[in-house]
């Protein structure tokens, strides 16, 4: 991951790892029927498009969901 995707964006404050997760999950969510999606089914379609550690994923997600 290069280091320009771990600046906040000003617009929301979003990385753009952080957006690309909350896209995968919307859109993963949609297919699966609003159902919740494993975490491992998640970090495998955001590995797809941006290359990070499972380390860096799961702070990612603790991040997003406030508990950490």
């Amino acid at each position: 991951m290069h280091d320009d995707d771990r600046i906040p964006d000003v617009r929301d404050g979003l990385t753009r790892l952080e957006r690309i997760v909350l896209y995968v999950l919307a859109e993963t969510q949609r297919e699966r029927g609003d159902r919740n999606v494993p975490t491992f089914m998640l970090y495998g379609r955001v590995v797809e498009l941006i290359d990070v550690s499972q380390a860096e994923f799961q702070a990612t997600l603790q991040r997003l969901v406030g508990r950490g």
